[in-house]
């Protein structure tokens, strides 16, 4: 089992969506636990805050360092090594590989800033890891977190109807997933390949495997750069960029 603690002023915010299909599910059959906590419950003062304004000026306000140090203290676990997460736009891009090395963890806690940021010194001495979902700037990490749980819950097992799905999805080996199909075979004139209802499982398999190619070089040709391909794949990719499949 995996433990996510989110630390957040507006912990409300991911309520309903942590209790809606898998995630709910893999929480009733205890393979997932999430814990929601609002960080002005660690507050001190009478206001409960919990930023401040920069020190040397600028625009908006900073989370405050104490609050979020308190936070944590209280919700590691003392038997094992949590990770703990800043989610932040400066933080390295969160992808697959990433999600399933969070997989292994027993408990993450997870960060969720707000306003201008957060003090340095919580990315310096608290904070394990930082990870970003895009590009883009939200207007807190609560949404990342979100994103970040659902990816990583999928890859516990039991937590997918199907443990393979999570082996064939996009991304999963490096390449895009091949096309899906489902009844009724044809419908207004669009029709299912041939091979998906042949009932040959050989041939099925390899026209899977050269769709997820050739997919992949037409939408992500990136993700080939990075992927280690076997040599009958490296033939098949070579006929696609010829057009011969």
């Amino acid at each position: 089992m995996i433990r996510f603690d989110i630390l957040s002023i507006f912990p409300e915010m991911l309520q309903s969506p942590l209790n809606f299909s898998l995630l709910k599910k893999a929480q009733e059959k205890g393979l997932i636990d999430i814990g929601l906590h609002n960080i002005r419950d660690w507050a001190e003062d009478k206001h409960n805050m919990t930023d401040d304004a920069p020190y040397g000026g600028g625009c908006g306000m900073v989370m405050k360092v104490e609050p979020v140090e308190r936070a944590l203290a209280a919700v590691k676990r003392t038997d094992i090594q949590p990770l703990v997460v800043l989610m932040t736009p400066q933080g390295e891009a969160f992808n697959q590989k990433i999600a399933a090395q969070l997989a292994e963890e027993k408990q993450i806690i997870m960060i969720c800033g707000r306003y201008e940021g957060v003090d340095e010194r919580i990315r310096e001495h608290l904070a394990d890891r930082e990870i970003s979902i895009g590009d883009y700037i939200l207007t807190g990490g609560e949404l990342s977190a979100l994103v970040v749980i659902d990816a990583v819950s999928r890859l516990i097992p039991g937590v997918l109807g199907n443990d393979a799905s999570a082996v064939t999805e996009s991304f999963s080996q490096g390449l895009l997933e091949y096309p899906q199909y489902t009844r009724p075979a044809e419908y207004k004139g669009w029709c299912v390949p041939d091979v998906l209802v042949s009932g040959n499982h050989a041939q099925i398999e390899r026209w899977q495997r050269v769709e997820a190619i050739k997919r992949t070089w037409l939408r992500r040709p990136d993700l080939l750069e990075k992927t280690e391909l076997a040599e009958s794949d490296k033939i098949n990719l070579e006929k696609i960029k010829l057009g011969w499949i």
